[in-house]
């Protein structure tokens, strides 16, 4: 049996990051319903502890998501106070061709990424990066 999954990533800011991972990528920021929050807390099922303001919007502190244009692909960046602090033990890998490997690199360090080093083994080759949340990634 097939089972279908979604990728989580424990940060400390998550709609900034979703943000970021989606103009990255080219996915969309999921839409979170204001209404249903504000109704959510008037009913006493949440307290406004659980919500926050992101871009003039109401939204679940708790996290955001993206989601791929033309799939159901997903990712999830979910709240967690505690800053990174080791290596990750999963990582994005970023498929966007040799030839696009370096101009890619270096609009991602504009935006806020940081360029680790440069792997290769075999005739593979990529780039270890980190996003500004400083989780790992590599762009191959």
């Amino acid at each position: 049996m097939a089972y279908d999954f979604q990728i989580v990533v424990d940060c400390t800011e998550p709609h900034t990051l979703a943000d970021w991972w989606a103009e990255t990528m080219g996915w969309n920021v999921e839409p979170q319903d204001e209404a249903f929050i504000k109704e959510m807390v008037a009913k006493g099922f949440a307290t406004d502890e659980e919500t926050t303001h992101h871009r003039g919007k109401l939204v679940w502190r708790a996290g955001a998501a993206i989601r791929h244009p033309e799939t159901d692909q997903r990712v999830l960046f979910q709240f967690d106070a505690a800053a990174k602090s080791v290596k990750n033990r999963v990582h994005l890998d970023v498929f966007v061709g040799a030839d696009q490997r370096d101009a890619v690199r270096d609009r991602l360090v504009e935006r806020g990424a940081t360029f680790l080093w440069a792997g290769r083994q075999g005739p593979h080759s990529w780039l270890t990066m980190a996003d500004p949340e400083s989780n790992e990634f590599c762009v191959t």
